[in-house]
């Protein structure tokens, strides 16, 4: 009796992966900033930055391996599962800081696409930084350079995130009713969408008439679809993930968190492509040639 479980709550056992993630991430931002400075330290980045990354790695496999085990033999009550719900939901709030972020910076470049010039006299009277040359409210591309049609491959890209999004519905829908075919063919077609995305936005970039760092507009288009495409290939994981845990029998119509969470990342990216396809796509190369 004194051993028996009197709560809701899940204690978990002593695991050794969260410190062997916290030494990889250590040495995986250390190896990259060690690879500023090659002259000094030669290979030595590259190794600490691979090796830390491989632990990353193991780390992530090993970890929600863990938390599958634990879902699996009955630890996720509705109270843990409550719980894993608000970390996902912050953990969705922070990915959108961080798109606010180059958003933010997007904005920035095209409302005052001039840099500000230090002027030395005003700075020493009045501590102030003066703009010079704004001419073009909201125009980014400079003149002469020309960029993807927006009403081409991106709006095909569009098109099949906006498909994807209602086939990870179906199968969620599949996986409440008790619907396991629907489940895991909703899954398939999400996870062939996600992967016909990334490939299409591979060749995009392979045939995009701009380099990366040409001037404020390449930077925020690459750096933004860039990790935005990133999300993606992430999120396609994840969906594989769930699509093999179905075929195992993983999952029931009351007990599905990792499908759930799997979802809700998926929405996200989503969202998050509307508004990169409206704002860098269509609003910021209004004005130039079209490639």
């Amino acid at each position: 009796m004194g051993g028996k479980v009197n709560h809701d709550f899940h204690i978990l056992e002593p695991d050794i992966w969260p410190l062997i993630g916290s030494m990889s991430a250590l040495a995986f931002t250390s190896g990259m900033v060690l690879n500023f400075y090659p002259d000094v330290f030669g290979a030595a980045g590259s190794i600490v930055m691979w090796a830390g990354l491989a632990g990353l790695i193991a780390t992530f496999f090993m970890w929600f391996k863990n938390v599958t085990m634990e879902a699996q033999r009955g630890d996720h009550t509705p109270v843990v599962q409550l719980h894993m719900r608000y970390g996902m939901i912050l953990f969705i709030a922070s990915e959108v800081m961080f798109f606010v972020g180059w958003f933010w910076s997007f904005f920035d470049f095209a409302l005052f696409p001039a840099p500000l010039q230090y002027d030395a006299a005003a700075d020493a009277t009045s501590n102030l930084f003066i703009t010079e040359g704004v001419t073009s409210l909201g125009t980014l591309v400079p003149d002469g350079m020309e960029v993807l049609d927006p009403f081409s491959l991106p709006l095909l890209n569009t098109l099949i995130l906006l498909c994807s999004g209602t086939t990870v519905t179906w199968a969620h829908h599949a996986l409440i009713h008790g619907d396991r075919d629907g489940l895991k063919q909703g899954l398939w077609a999400t996870v062939a969408l996600g992967i016909l995305f990334s490939a299409i936005q591979a060749y995009e970039y392979s045939v995009a008439p701009f380099g990366f760092g040409g001037n404020t507009y390449s930077s925020a288009f690459y750096m933004a679809t860039g990790f935005h495409g990133f999300h993606v290939l992430i999120g396609t994981i994840f969906l594989a993930v769930c699509l093999y845990r179905a075929y195992i029998g993983h999952f029931t119509s009351r007990q599905h968190f990792g499908f759930e969470a799997a979802a809700w990342y998926w929405h996200f990216v989503d969202v998050v492509w509307l508004f990169l396809f409206i704002a860098i796509y269509i609003w910021g190369g209004a004005g130039a040639e079209y490639h």
